[in-house]
């Protein structure tokens, strides 16, 4: 599973990173490198919960991200 990271900077200079293969994972961050490891760090536990609750898929178990 690829995972794509999507950045944009807010006019008060926060960055925002998105990735938009999972519904609704955003994060901020002061940085853009902060803003991507809040994200990615959210990415896992969307996919831990899904695993959970038997929502998994042969793909859950090859994770890699591409900042765009």
């Amino acid at each position: 599973m690829k995972l794509t990271i999507e950045f944009d900077r807010e006019d008060d200079g926060r960055w925002i990173a998105e990735i938009k293969e999972l519904s609704g994972v955003m994060c901020y961050g002061r940085t853009r490198e902060e803003a991507k490891a809040n994200v990615q760090a959210l990415a896992f536990r969307v996919l831990a919960d899904r695993l959970e609750h038997g929502e998994s898929t042969p793909d859950l178990m090859n994770v890699s991200f591409l900042a765009a």
